[in-house]
């Protein structure tokens, strides 16, 4: 057609492509028509979008141990130049590669500021309506200054499209600001005083009250003479004179013209924000501050441990980081000898979640049992009930011992507990490269080239600190590391044995994964906490309610129709109503067209 708006794509399709969903489907397709370069390359590309989705991680391995597909295959076809560059120049940054970093982050912004330029232009057209229908149909003015405003406010948002990796939702804070300190950095370490204080005064149109930046400038008059003119650079002129001329603008139709604007930008002046917005702005900062509070001083702050007898053998000091602790003693052997019981008599293949049998690697067998179905096995007479129990009383030890020690005074909520081991598979361990569980954050998506952690789904971004109850340590591998955000240093590693309990925040300051395991079988309870109470777990309610049943029927006096409190078999009880097991089983999409034409959807884990 003539104009582009009346035929711009429905916002659930435009999103699906922003993450990158027909990647999904191009890569199988790709695949069966033995197109592996394609596939491959259609499968990196949604991958780098997606890296927590499992199926297609499975595919990746699979893929890299084909004898037929070159390296050079998983490229992403969709990769942004301002990107590449941008990851290139930080990677050649921290590691002192300077020279390298100042081309490839100069690259990143001349891009980057080009990328900002298209999306402002694709902000021109006819006006979208919004989502709510006007009470009244407005006047001439009124839809000219809406138009307006709804296109600068458009133009305002593109900086936050462009500091957006590709599959996030969040984007990188100060994204242009943050090249000029790097650069200026930079210059200065390969011996380029004028182009650092060119980068430096670019950097104090933005923040014009930075200490340490004017400091620096300071020292850059200096060393060029009283009599050099140090300039700013006219793209970042241009760049902060129009931004600030636009958010005038609108802050002005917000305050007399009832419209809504979320600044994108940390820098706006204060004055440029109206009074009546300025009391939420500090209260959004306040907020901010207190959240970044120091996490070594609430350390410092760690109260009494609840129980006696239970050592601190590895604080965050000795483990080179912050909000780590390790403990010893926290259950006794015939106590963790129990619980392998129950892991031998209830374990099932698959995660006693999603029924998978080895959700991170092909290399082990991994078996789980979340804390309602180990009752459900107790009520049905497949597991005792003083094993069920235990699981249910050493999970709340856990859980007082984390909150006494981390956060006194605040109650810590349970968000999920389970049950798990991981077993080497015989004949699949010769020439292992893999993990048996790759580095993580608990709660955000890591992101080790832009050394980053998104605090977004599908991450469990509610959940505040995590813990691992090691029951066993006759196997060969399986030790818990700590790294640093680039997910290769590592800083930290606990060896498992049992009753030692390891607790961390669930945060990005704890990368973590877990060695192979190469030999043997390795049992633990891991479990994970939130301070939300909407986000505690319910399967724990309903597994404390059966427990209580349990103790209930046990204090019945007899003839009363209970059959006698160690009386447990499978005869003698009716079980629970079977739980429906997930349906949403994996198939190539478009194999069950026929029987569900109208629920087509490519592999997704979440």
């Amino acid at each position: 057609g003539d104009s582009p708006a009346r035929h711009r794509a429905s916002r659930a399709v435009t999103r699906d492509f922003q993450r990158r969903e027909p990647y999904n489907y191009l890569q199988v397709a790709f695949f069966q028509l033995k197109k592996l370069d394609q596939a491959v390359a259609a499968a990196h590309t949604f991958f780098v979008a997606n890296p927590q989705h499992l199926q297609m991680r499975e595919d990746m391995e699979k893929y890299r141990r084909m004898a037929a597909v070159k390296s050079d295959s998983f490229r992403d076809l969709e990769a942004t130049p301002h990107w590449g560059a941008y990851e290139a120049g930080v990677q050649h940054y921290n590691a002192d590669e300077y020279p390298q970093a100042v081309n490839r982050l100069e690259e990143s912004l001349a891009e980057a500021l080009s990328a900002l330029e298209e999306c402002r232009d694709l902000c021109e057209g006819p006006r979208e309506e919004e989502e709510e229908e006007e009470e009244m149909q407005p006047g001439l003015y009124e839809a000219i200054a809406a138009h307006y405003v709804q296109v600068l406010k458009c133009r305002q948002q593109c900086v936050l499209e462009i500091a957006t990796k590709p599959g996030r939702v969040s984007a990188t804070e100060d994204f242009i600001p943050s090249h000029l300190d790097l650069l200026q950095f930079a210059y200065e370490q390969v011996g380029n005083q004028v182009l650092a204080a060119e980068c430096a005064a670019s950097y104090l149109l933005f923040y014009p009250m930075d200490e340490p930046m004017l400091e620096k400038m300071k020292r850059y008059r200096t060393q060029l003479g009283k009599d050099a003119a140090v300039a700013v650079r006219e793209s970042i002129q241009h760049y902060v004179q129009r931004s600030l001329m636009e958010k005038k603008l609108i802050y002005y139709a917000v305050e007399h013209l009832g419209e809504a604007f979320n600044d994108p930008d940390l820098w706006t002046p204060d004055e440029l924000i109206p009074e009546n917005l300025k009391e939420k702005h500090r209260e959004d900062r306040e907020k901010q501050k207190q959240e970044s509070l120091d996490m070594e001083e609430r350390e410092k702050r760690a109260g009494p441990l609840p129980f006696e007898g239970i050592a601190v053998t590895m604080d965050s000091h000795q483990m080179n980081g912050t909000q780590r602790v390790v403990f010893d003693r926290v259950l006794t052997e015939s106590e963790c000898e129990d619980l392998l019981r129950l892991t031998k008599a209830a374990g099932e293949a698959g995660d006693g979640y999603r029924v998978r049998r080895s959700p991170h690697t092909p290399h082990e067998r991994f078996e789980g049992l979340t804390i309602l179905k180990a009752m459900q096995l107790a009520q049905n007479g497949d597991v005792d009930w003083r094993d069920a129990k235990l699981l249910l009383q050493a999970s709340e030890k856990a859980r007082k011992i984390i909150e006494s020690y981390f956060t006194p005074g605040k109650k810590l909520h349970f968000s999920f507990t389970h049950l798990v081991c991981r077993t080497a598979v015989d004949g699949e361990q010769e020439g292992r490269m893999d993990l048996s569980h790759p580095v993580h954050a608990d709660n955000c998506l890591l992101d080790p080239e832009g050394q980053e952690c998104w605090r977004e789904p599908p991450a469990y971004v509610y959940r505040d600190y995590s813990g691992i109850l090691y029951l066993n340590d006759d196997f060969q591998g399986g030790g818990l590391f700590f790294t640093e955000m680039d997910t290769v240093t590592v800083t930290a590693e606990v060896r498992p044995k049992c009753g030692r309990l390891v607790a961390f925040s669930s945060g990005k300051e704890n990368p973590h994964g877990v060695w192979a395991v190469n030999r043997g079988r390795r049992c633990a309870i891991a479990l994970w906490y939130t301070h939300s109470q909407e986000h505690a777990e319910q399967e724990r309610v309903k597994a404390e309610e059966l427990m209580e049943r349990r103790a209930a029927e046990q204090d019945q006096p007899d003839g009363e129709g209970h059959q006698g409190a160690g009386h447990s078999s499978r005869s003698s009880s009716k079980p629970p109503a079977a739980r429906a097991r997930p349906t949403s089983q994996r198939h190539k999409p478009g194999s069950e067209r026929t029987e569900h034409p109208k629920e087509l959807r490519a592999r997704d884990e979440f």
